[in-house]
């Protein structure tokens, strides 16, 4: 797809990787339409591009807001709106449906009326389940969610699919590992930092001791592979895994937080988790998926895991200090 002079519509643009794919998307000479509900998103997460002439915000719900109106605007949409809680989905069974599911068929349809031709799709590793192929490559199957969000963000990607097939549209979907870095709201290392300054000498940690273990990508490192998927993509529904090539324990995640914070004898007590030791139900124990495919076409992440999360601690720490 091309990557210049287009027409952007970006859900969500106010999230976390959307305000950062939006920065991306104004440098590389787009146009981009904003939307999004501030639920989760966060107006100075758009104090960067506000004031720049080829970007326009719209506050609105994907649920109520005049869709066609919004895209006869646009020849391009980044579908990055939804509720993006894990955890949520096991007191909450809805939301991920209103929210991800609903809204993305919404969506969809609006598409298809006004000719919108190409999407961009943040999907999840979630979506694999408890793979037993690791590293995972994009063709792994069945994939069996464990999770309401990963089931969500799977019926997603099938209804992106069958909307592209149906209506000759064109869809970029990725995979992401946990992404981390500014503008991040919820993980473990802002769980880790927000306990550690209440009570510097003692960490509340969920599951059993070392905890899961999963690949981390920063910010940065997503957005440029993203960038270089919709560039390089060839198939009508391509999907790219984004991650890196190392795994952390939650364990190692605990002591990178309490270096940063230059903390010592931090006594780690674990909660002992649920099923067989995981953070919460539908935490999945071991990910990392295979990026080989995004490689070929010329990316790889510059920081490894244990990069990544350091980093972010750093700008977690230094943002809190501003």
């Amino acid at each position: 797809m091309r990557l210049e002079n287009r027409k952007v519509l970006v859900t969500g643009n106010a999230g976390f990787i959307g305000s950062h794919l939006v920065e991306e998307l104004l440098r590389k000479g787009n146009h981009v339409v904003g939307l999004d509900n501030l639920s989760a998103g966060k107006r100075s997460f758009m104090d960067r591009v506000i004031m720049d002439d080829s970007f326009r915000f719209i506050e609105g719900d994907l649920l109520a807001v005049d869709l066609g109106k919004v895209l006869r605007e646009v020849d391009m949409v980044c579908h990055f709106a939804a509720n993006p809680d894990v955890r949520l989905g096991a007191s909450n069974t809805h939301v991920h449906f209103e929210q991800n599911i609903e809204v993305t068929y919404r969506l969809l349809e609006e598409c298809a009326r006004n000719d919108v031709k190409d999407i961009i799709f943040p999907s999840t590793s979630t979506v694999y389940g408890e793979a037993t192929v690791i590293p995972t490559p994009e063709d792994y199957g069945p994939q069996i969610p464990i999770s309401i969000y990963g089931a969500s963000k799977l019926a997603c990607e099938a209804l992106i699919s069958s909307y592209c097939h149906t209506f000759d549209m064109n869809a970029v979907i990725y995979r992401f590992a946990n992404v981390v870095g500014p503008r991040s709201t919820h993980n473990v290392t802002h769980d880790f930092i927000r306990k550690l300054k209440e009570q510097p000498s003692f960490l509340d940690i969920l599951g059993r001791d070392p905890g899961t273990h999963k690949s981390y990508v920063h910010v940065s490192d997503c957005v440029r592979g993203m960038v270089i998927g919709i560039e390089r993509a060839k198939d009508q529904v391509e999907i790219f895994n984004i991650g890196s090539k190392d795994r952390l324990s939650v364990r190692r995640i605990a002591d990178i937080v309490t270096q940063e914070m230059g903390l010592k004898e931090v006594d780690y007590h674990w909660t002992g988790g649920v099923k067989g030791g995981r953070g919460w139900i539908g935490d999945v124990k071991d990910m990392l998926l295979s990026i080989e495919k995004l490689e070929r076409f010329g990316w790889s992440p510059k920081m490894n895991s244990e990069a990544a999360i350091r980093q972010a601690v750093k700008e977690a720490l230094r943002m809190e200090g501003d």
